[in-house]
């Protein structure tokens, strides 16, 4: 029998049949929708005189274009009222299960979905999202897709798909103090390039992955999108089987013995090939941030921003000027104690409780710096609950920090939550795009614990030198 990694596994067991011209159908077993990219897939069924398929296998959030506002209401953000009322009357008329921003199960899709059990190991999940690829954490193959393809979902519960290339990405060596998940994605992007995984699926693998809890899996698969991958996946192993027993949708009783047995059949064989292999030394990985604006303009904290004479390929040499001249900085300079006016700890990159507890844990009963905004927002209404019970918020507010709803918020600046013109943000978002968080907003991307530090210092620093 020949060798599989665990993607060409659950991809083989999702075919449902192949297309002449090399492609093939491919079951869909959980359709996620939110209020800003599925409203066009319900119009275009409408007009087709077309239902939907399963009902039963999708599910809408209210998540993206909502306030994070305390007591917040459908008008809060006026401009996303009727995003909101679209969603709701679309599930409610199509018979598909709605989690309302009211709802407890309320939260970032990326997040709620593993959180509930409704994604699980060795399913396909597609979302109307480019970070669909975070839930690869818990060992799903799952994917954003486009407005059209929300459609086609819809209506037949498979997409014609080509299969990517493979590619595993072996971390392996020790973690160092202060360093986190996202610090790894970081650097790896920053090695291999933005457009590295173009065409591929990329496995994560390697002792510092099996030691990563299942949150810092999700981080690292959050950000495959932003090396160009679609896909980002850690195979099933006996964490992934406890992070998902007991969820709310997850198998019970035989099935569940079923399915675990299923699950753990979904590893890499020893001899499997894949199309590209990279292995990272973890011990040369200090504490990330970016200067640029892409996530592989990234360096160590105490590194220096590189000149882009010194970048032999012309259409990337302009790129780190042109990114350099938006974010104010120069060649050769260091982002130690470069002044911030904005902390955003959130996102379905690093919004989860390990992540808020990293943060906390920076803070030590200091505040946050005179002149400084910074919010925290958690990923799910369940994350908010555990935070609070644990005290959590009250370390955040008592620091000077906002504690709002769960929502995406300033990731992606679709609500009122943004940062000003030529204002820096230590962001645990995923995008540092020009504009990304605001009209000529300057964003550095880091980990929870250094932009919690940012807050309180008022400026970039190396939390290893703060003890951590």
């Amino acid at each position: 029998m020949t060798p599989l990694t665990a993607f060409d596994k659950i991809w083989n067991l999702h075919v449902v049949k192949e297309l002449n011209d090399g492609s093939v159908l491919l079951h869909i077993d959980r359709h996620m929708m939110h209020e800003l990219s599925s409203y066009q897939g319900f119009d275009g069924l409408r007009g087709a005189g077309r239902r939907v398929r399963n009902i039963e296998l999708t599910v809408g959030v209210q998540e993206h274009i909502l306030s994070t506002d305390p007591g917040r209401n459908e008008d809060s953000f006026a401009p996303g009222a009727d995003f909101l009322y679209t969603l709701r009357q679309n599930t409610q008329e199509a018979g598909i299960e709605l989690v309302d921003f009211r709802d407890s199960r309320q939260g970032i899709v990326h997040v709620m979905a593993p959180e509930l059990g409704i994604a699980l190991p060795g399913a396909t999940l597609v979302c109307g999202d480019s970070h669909t690829c975070t839930v690869g954490g818990i060992g799903a193959v799952s994917f954003g897709i486009g407005s059209s393809q929300v459609e086609e979902v819809l209506a037949t519960q498979v997409l014609p798909m080509r299969k990517p290339m493979r590619m595993r990405v072996v971390f392996d060596g020790i973690l160092q103090p202060g360093v986190f998940a996202k610090d790894l994605i970081l650097y790896l992007i920053g090695k291999i390039g933005a457009g590295a995984g173009t065409g591929y699926a990329v496995e994560y693998a390697g002792p510092v992955i099996q030691d990563l809890p299942i949150e810092g899996r999700f981080t690292l698969c959050n950000m495959a999108i932003e090396m160009g991958a679609r896909v980002g996946f850690v195979a099933p192993d006996d964490k992934t089987i406890d992070y998902v027993r007991g969820r709310r949708y997850a198998p019970t009783g035989k099935s569940w013995t079923a399915a675990e047995s299923h699950w753990r059949q979904l590893t890499t064989d020893e001899e499997a090939i894949f199309d590209r292999e990279i292995t990272v030394d973890t011990t040369l990985i200090g504490p990330q941030v970016t200067w640029g604006t892409s996530p592989q303009h990234v360096i160590n904290v105490d590194g220096q921003v590189p000149d882009p004479q010194s970048i032999s390929d012309p259409e990337t040499r302009r790129n780190a000027e042109q990114a350099l001249a938006y974010m104010g900085l120069t060649p050769g300079a260091s982002l130690i104690d470069l002044p911030i006016q904005n902390v955003f700890i959130g996102s379905c990159t690093n919004s989860r409780l390990d992540d808020l507890r990293a943060a906390a844990a920076m803070i030590q009963k200091r505040r946050v710096a005179a002149g400084v905004r910074a919010m925290v927002v958690p990923g799910s209404t369940s994350v908010k609950r555990a935070a609070e019970g644990e005290g959590l918020d009250r370390i955040f507010i008592d620091a000077g920090f906002e504690w709002r709803e769960s929502a995406c918020s300033m990731c992606g600046a679709v609500n009122a939550d943004k940062v000003g013109p030529g204002e820096r943000c230590v962001s645990t978002s995923n995008r540092n795009f020009e504009g990304r968080q605001g009209p000529n907003s300057r964003t550095h991307l880091a980990s929870p614990a250094m932009a919690a530090a940012a807050a309180i210092a008022g400026r970039i620093v190396d939390i290893r030198k703060l003890g951590v």
